[in-house]
């Protein structure tokens, strides 16, 4: 049963587009109905295939951006405008439209909600995709694992989830705290500015909690945040990362 559970993610399967949002001008959230969908641990990817009608095939993967408990599966896709494929899932697909894709994959970069240890949740862009998915998962099963989730993201109209992450954050072992890079409104009373050891510090756990921590984003991003905690004295062996270049798309 197991290598039958296995064979199946790792083969090509189709989902229906059930529905989808859009989070910013460039990225849209895009829901699949899965019949036998065999579930996913928060954090696990899809690699989605598109197939053109001569034949030519490209594959790129996606973090889930659903809860394990939910109902269907989804992907926050971010629009590039050299890619082969997210121009297409962000511009061109509709409801009632087959995706296919296969998984769920990857074992390392994601959290069960087994144990209540504090967590440190980083993204940045896009790259807040599977830390929604812990998030829900967290709510979900009434977690008491304390979370303090970092986002970074160029302006408050680039922030993805805004809304949802606001009633996250209204959740009293959740705290939210965002930065914007760029564009910053008057009213703004959040962060300023690129993750840096400073802010690393002002907003994670103190060393000495050695909280479990996750962090996406942009290659760059992901390796100067992760450089930032080991300099401040958090394990190495308790960041997982997971990142992605910043063209292909």
């Amino acid at each position: 049963m197991e290598r039958a559970a296995v064979l199946r993610r790792l083969s090509w399967q189709t989902g229906t587009v059930v529905g989808s949002s859009f989070e910013t001008p460039r990225v849209k959230t895009i829901t699949l109905a899965v019949p036998g969908w065999p579930g996913h641990r928060a954090g696990q990817h899809l690699d989605v295939r598109l197939t053109a009608p001569d034949g030519y095939r490209t594959e790129r993967s996606y973090s889930i951006a659903s809860g394990p408990e939910d109902e269907n599966v989804s992907i926050t896709v971010e629009r590039l405008d050299d890619g082969e494929v997210s121009p297409f899932l962000v511009d061109e697909l509709r409801a009632g439209d087959e995706l296919e894709f296969r998984g769920p994959i990857g074992g390392h970069f994601v959290w069960d909600g087994d144990t209540a240890a504090p967590l440190f949740l980083i993204g940045g862009g896009s790259g807040v995709a599977p830390l929604r998915a812990m998030l829900r998962h967290h709510r979900a099963r009434n977690s008491e694992a304390p979370v303090r989730l970092l986002y970074s993201a160029r302006s408050r109209e680039l922030l993805i989830y805004r809304t949802e992450l606001s009633e996250l954050g209204a959740d009293d072992l959740i705290d939210v705290a965002i930065t914007l890079t760029r564009e910053a409104p008057d009213d703004w009373d959040g962060h300023r500015g690129r993750i840096d050891p400073a802010l690393l510090a002002e907003t994670g756990w103190p060393v000495g909690v050695q909280p479990l921590t996750y962090i996406c984003g942009p290659t760059a991003f992901v390796e100067t945040a992760a450089r930032g905690l080991v300099g401040l004295g958090h394990d190495p062996a308790r960041i997982r990362t997971e990142r992605f270049g910043g063209t292909g798309g």
